[in-house]
């Protein structure tokens, strides 16, 4: 029987990383950092296992494999649609902008990648770098790039608990130093970076730029713009922090019981902020509690979540 499954995040260990996931999230890892906690992902470079119950120790695509594709979506998709992150920013993030599904196909044989932000934390002064500085245009851009003065065409905004950014592919962005956040995403991993504040990888030299291919796919967007694409497929509600042809994403401050439910079109991912309690199933009951990820597959019908918990949901338009 298909039921809600828990599960195993992938790890990330990144140079800009820190350890709050592990301190404060109970993710266990021998990383000197977790930088990123894939905690719904498809994908060669990162995949989930199932945690408990008939398909423990499985992958997630395994189980997609013997379930069928029809416990994602009835929808005609080549891939798996979303990847969905904790991500923990000790230090800065390179400065660095994704292509939309038309580049990324042409140039890598990849979707794009829209996605946005829930900030769950953030120390006081972080800053975002969110777009382009007002008037800054992709050619003084590339002139910033070209003599090293990056950093003063860039607009930077303060961020605080409880944010949302939506970033639309073309948008310039990065995440600053002391911010702890939630990223859903389109299924992809295509990252252009255009700065990174001449940081040294492991290897001993520079990380790599894509200056280039950066310059071709950055799309100044008025703050206007970028909420019409947020919002594009219907309204803003109490609940909803995006609903783009992407994805639709919900934030939930449960004090009692909730009912959801999938239907044919999407799976539901549920993510702990804080928090514990329980998914209710067919009168089986999961724990779910500050952390924990579950993909609740399509067409399962009706469940309910109790307890006192702050969850995000996510599925597919």
């Amino acid at each position: 029987m298909i039921k809600p499954l828990k599960l195993q995040p992938e790890f990330k260990e990144i140079i800009w990383g820190g350890n709050r996931l592990k301190t404060e999230y109970n993710k266990k890892s021998n990383l000197n950092n977790i930088a990123e906690s894939w905690e719904l992902t498809v994908r060669s470079d990162g995949m989930n296992t199932i945690i408990g119950g008939e398909f423990d120790g499985i992958t997630l695509e395994k189980f997609i494999e013997i379930n069928g594709f029809d416990v994602v979506t009835n929808k005609s998709l080549d891939r798996f649609p979303l990847l969905i992150k904790f991500i923990d920013a000790q230090d800065n993030l390179s400065v660095q902008v994704h292509p939309d599904d038309e580049y990324g196909l042409k140039h890598a044989n990849s979707l794009g990648k829209t996605e946005m932000w829930y900030i769950i934390d953030a120390k006081p002064g972080a800053k975002l770098v969110y777009g382009l500085k007002a008037g800054c245009t992709n050619e003084m851009f590339a002139n910033a790039i070209k003599h090293g003065n990056v950093e003063d065409m860039l607009n930077y905004v303060d961020v605080k608990k409880g944010d949302v950014y939506f970033i639309p592919s073309g948008l310039v962005h990065a995440i600053g130093s002391g911010i702890l956040l939630a990223e859903i995403q389109q299924n992809s991993n295509i990252t252009y970076r255009v700065y990174d504040y001449n940081r040294i990888g492991k290897d001993g030299k520079p990380r790599e730029l894509h200056v280039n291919d950066a310059l071709n796919v950055i799309v100044n967007r008025s703050e206007e713009e970028i909420k019409k694409i947020q919002y594009s497929t219907s309204v803003k509600n109490n609940t909803t922090l995006a609903n783009c042809q992407y994805f639709k994403v919900d934030k939930f401050n449960i004090d009692g019981m909730l009912q959801f439910s999938t239907n044919a079109e999407s799976f539901n991912s549920i993510l702990c902020l804080d928090g514990n309690g329980k998914i209710i199933y067919n009168n089986e009951v999961f724990e779910i509690s500050k952390g924990d990820s579950y993909f609740i597959p399509a067409k399962l019908g009706s469940y309910t979540v109790n307890g006192k918990l702050e969850i995000i949901i996510s599925k597919i338009n």
